[in-house]
């Protein structure tokens, strides 16, 4: 009887090890996969908060573009990439900006066309949507050179200048990279165009670089092909 205990109980002891390992392996992995998963999310938090090269434009609308300001209005001009996932955002917000300026505002959105792409290359989703906004003109801008003109570099970036020509307003008009909801530049951009004091005159711009080969906007091998 005593060596039958006996038996069982070296039986117990031995297999209690491999057990204790396996809870350490699973509760490794687990802490492992919390860690990874917090880098991806900072890592991505920051990438959302991260501002693009700010404009340094004209502060008179500048000679040579293809776009006049009007006597009765105040110009709203929007400088875009038309593959940028981050611009859609901004074309929704700047929805919400004509929708609250009551016709007081002459919008126009520019999208970039390198030399060399497909005619079409320009004509995305971005420039549709764009396009559907009541008075929105939307525009090709050859080379960017109307972006270079502003001295804009970053897909999103607002302008917003008097019935005179004078800057008014230059920043983005999200709080972040692909994000739409109450901001600053929004904010500012309604109040100024009816006539009302704004908090301020600059907001940081976020999307993608307009003219920086290595930018995200860059459409694949694959993409390109479908032009």
């Amino acid at each position: 009887m005593h060596e039958i205990e006996l038996t069982y109980s070296c039986d117990q002891s031995t297999r209690r090890p491999p057990r204790r390992r396996k809870r350490r392996i699973l509760v490794l992995s687990l802490v492992l996969w919390l860690v990874l998963v917090s880098i991806g999310l900072g890592s991505l938090a920051g990438y959302e908060a991260s501002p693009g090269v700010q404009a340094a434009p004209p502060v008179q609308w500048p000679t040579g573009s293809i776009i006049r300001p009007t006597a009765q209005q105040a110009t709203l001009v929007v400088l875009a990439h038309p593959h940028c996932p981050c611009t859609r955002a901004t074309i929704g917000e700047l929805a919400a900006i004509m929708a609250h300026s009551q016709g007081r505002l002459n919008a126009y959105v520019l999208f970039i066309k390198p030399t060399g792409v497909a005619s079409d290359w320009a004509v995305t989703d971005l420039w549709q949507s764009a396009a559907r906004i009541p008075g929105v003109k939307v525009l090709e801008d050859s080379d960017g050179s109307e972006a270079r003109r502003f001295n804009s570099a970053t897909s999103g970036q607002a302008l917003l200048y008097d019935p005179q020509g004078h800057l008014l307003f230059s920043g983005g008009i999200t709080a972040a990279r692909g994000h739409s909801g109450d901001n600053a530049g929004r904010d500012a951009i309604v109040s100024l165009v009816n006539a009302n004091p704004a908090d301020r005159n600059q907001t940081p711009v976020f999307g993608c670089p307009l003219f920086d080969s290595r930018s995200e906007c860059l459409v694949s091998k694959d993409e390109s092909s479908k032009h």
